[in-house]
């Protein structure tokens, strides 16, 4: 029987990785189980995965080390973060490292297979889907090649970028209220999700500015404006 996915595990805890390993099997996941960061950098780099759950606090390598490895090689698998820790700027730098969601322990595991369920979902959807090409003024964005093209040249996006990218194309010039941003693509409003979209925003305000045309306009307390002359975008098989 085929698994449902392949997932990294990095979990210094032996018990606790043991548990969570024989509990994500037990439902059809093949799971690869490490106990320190730098052995999970190399497993992923030798292997293929479909997720990866990351425990931040672990000898050798950190799980923030961990995540900035392997978003240097793709940005297009689910990293979900284990953490004890409750502190702001630690589930911040998370989401600035890469991030796209953390579970904070104790968690029951009913909850870690309905975080991973939605994430391994869009994935799966994302990939099926065909190519779109948005043209935004003057600029050309790939979404399936995570790029914009301007007259200065080809500017390489990130996955979370494209995918905030693609959802402002697909509203342009109406007002986007935050919590609609973030459910639409972080897949929850949550606070420490906000400041990570803030980031992403200012990103793609330095990728517009060879098109003055194009403007990412905050609305402070509501939301934001994607103002653009014209969009067109295109679909192909």
């Amino acid at each position: 029987m085929e698994a449902k996915a392949k997932v990294l595990l990095a979990e210094d805890d032996a018990a606790l990785g043991f548990v969570i390993k024989d509990s994500l099997q037990e439902d059809g996941y093949h799971v690869v189980l490490c106990t320190d960061g730098q052995t999970a950098i190399d497993v992923f780099k030798k292997g293929e995965f479909d997720i990866c759950l990351l425990d931040v606090m672990m000898p050798r390598k950190d799980g923030l080390a961990v995540a900035k490895k392997i978003r240097q090689q793709t940005d297009r698998i689910p990293i979900l973060f284990l953490t004890a820790k409750s502190m702001e700027e630690d589930k911040i730098k998370g989401f600035q490292t890469g991030a796209d969601d953390y579970i904070t322990k104790p968690f029951s595991m009913a909850e870690l297979l309905l975080r991973m369920d939605v994430f391994l979902r869009r994935t799966k959807k994302m990939h099926s889907e065909q190519i779109q090409e948005y043209a935004i003024g003057s600029l050309h964005f790939s979404y399936t090649d995570l790029k914009i093209v301007s007259a200065e040249g080809v500017i390489p996006i990130t996955q979370k970028e494209a995918d905030l990218l693609r959802f402002l194309c697909l509203h342009p010039n109406k007002v986007l209220r935050r919590e609609e941003v973030l459910l639409n693509v972080w897949g929850k409003d949550d606070y420490f999700l906000g400041r990570s979209m803030d980031v992403f925003i200012t990103k793609l305000r330095k990728h517009f500015k060879s098109d003055p045309s194009v403007v990412l306009e905050t609305i402070h307390g509501v939301g934001f404006r994607f103002n653009v002359p014209t969009l067109s975008n295109q679909a192909k098989a």
